[in-house]
């Protein structure tokens, strides 16, 4: 079997390596093993940081929603199952949106909201 020295091959992925972890403190940004395990430490945190961005959005929107419902007189929940029973189906980002930009047409979809659980009772 043929020995295999890797040559230019090797080089490049060290140095993909290293580029991606220029500016990195001290020798984590110099030396290929120092660099390598920071760079792969650091495309886990990115990974687990995509994943947490649509938690953490999720749940301002929430917050978001549930203090313009309140203002109205109905907590978040309710006002969730209302627009259920009433066959509305907007997203909570777009419910926050309208919360935050346009409050006639979000105190219209608590009234909307407010008859349908009425009329379920």
């Amino acid at each position: 079997m043929p020995r295999v020295k890797r040559g230019t091959k090797r080089r490049a992925a060290r140095r993909k390596v290293l580029k991606q972890a220029s500016g990195y403190f001290l020798t984590k940004g110099k030396l290929h093993r120092a660099a390598q395990e920071a760079v792969e430490k650091a495309l886990r945190y990115a990974y687990v940081g995509r994943r947490r961005r649509k938690r953490d959005f999720r749940s301002l929107w929430i917050v978001r929603i549930n203090a313009a419902v309140k203002k109205l007189g109905l907590s978040y929940s309710k006002f969730m199952n209302g627009l259920k029973l009433a066959g509305i189906e907007l997203n909570r980002k777009v419910l926050a949106e309208m919360a935050y930009n346009d409050e006639p047409a979000f105190k219209a979809l608590v009234e909307k909201a407010q008859a349908a659980l009425a009329q379920k009772a």
